[in-house]
């Protein structure tokens, strides 16, 4: 039969160790790490899901990319800004996108939708081509695999004007438009019909709107070489618009700005 642990008292003349407070423990072991945790996410970087195929083929659904946070609240109280060919995480305007959560609430889900126009741009967008301050943009990085495809679409309203009002009538048909201050013009790299609503549908989105720029895929590690998109794709599950095949290359990759950006002239 084992015998009760002996506790051995402190020496003589030496004080009896403190047990923490309540208080003190609820902060140590949970409110802590959440606080740790929150001023990670929102300060310092996070990580964001890409959810359906407007950005394809360069971001896949499901895909995982860094955002580094503390560059955003830079460009938010004026260090440095925002640039095209950036990858932007952004809340749409709430007439374009709004959800319920339960019936109780509503929200707006984050986008991720490429920068193309700048504070004072003006934005052009005839026969699938989007041209910025007078000159096209040459977007190989993207319309060569859906010319590739054949469904890169040049013949509707959407690839045909800068703003196309839709169904939701929230901006106005215009075939050009200027920037407004502290705005941005955003589109999707999936050219196909229908295959991203961003600023040709709701129009530029403000700079407090935006919740960082898209830096690196992290997840997953491997991906298969090779897709193929489903043109006639009609929506419901975005995973079924794409099929993939080849061998598993790598991944992990940074998401730079195509060089074809720094060739655009300025207002």
């Amino acid at each position: 039969m084992s015998q009760p642990e002996s506790i051995t008292p402190p020496p003589s003349g030496q004080p009896v160790p403190k047990r923490p407070s309540f208080l003190q423990r609820l902060w140590k072991e949970l409110l802590e790490p959440i606080v740790f945790a929150v001023l990670i996410t929102q300060f310092i970087g996070t990580v964001v899901g890409v959810d359906g195929v407007s950005m394809m083929p360069n971001l896949r659904h499901h895909e995982r990319v860094f955002v580094p946070k503390y560059e955003t609240w830079l460009h938010k109280v004026g260090v440095g800004n925002f640039q095209r060919g950036d990858i932007l995480i952004f809340k749409p305007p709430a007439a374009a996108e709004s959800r319920s959560f339960l019936g109780l609430w509503n929200y707006r889900p984050f986008l991720i939708k490429r920068l193309i126009g700048m504070p004072g741009d003006k934005i052009r967008i005839a026969r699938g081509v989007t041209y910025v301050n007078g000159k096209a943009l040459d977007a190989a990085f993207t319309t060569d695999f859906w010319k590739q495809a054949g469904c890169w679409d040049t013949q509707s309203q959407r690839a045909n004007q800068a703003a196309s009002a839709g169904d939701k009538n929230i901006v106005p048909d215009q075939a050009q438009i200027t920037v407004p201050a502290g705005q941005y013009f955003v589109q999707g790299d999936n050219r196909t019909f229908s295959g991203s609503e961003d600023s040709r549908f709701f129009g530029t989105i403000p700079l407090r709107d935006v919740a960082g720029r898209a830096a690196a895929i992290i997840w997953p590690i491997m991906r298969q070489e090779n897709v193929k998109y489903d043109c006639n794709w009609g929506g419901g599950d975005p995973a079924t618009a794409t099929t993939f095949s080849g061998k598993s290359v790598l991944n992990w990759r940074g998401l730079g700005r195509p060089a074809v950006f720094n060739t655009l002239p300025n207002p």
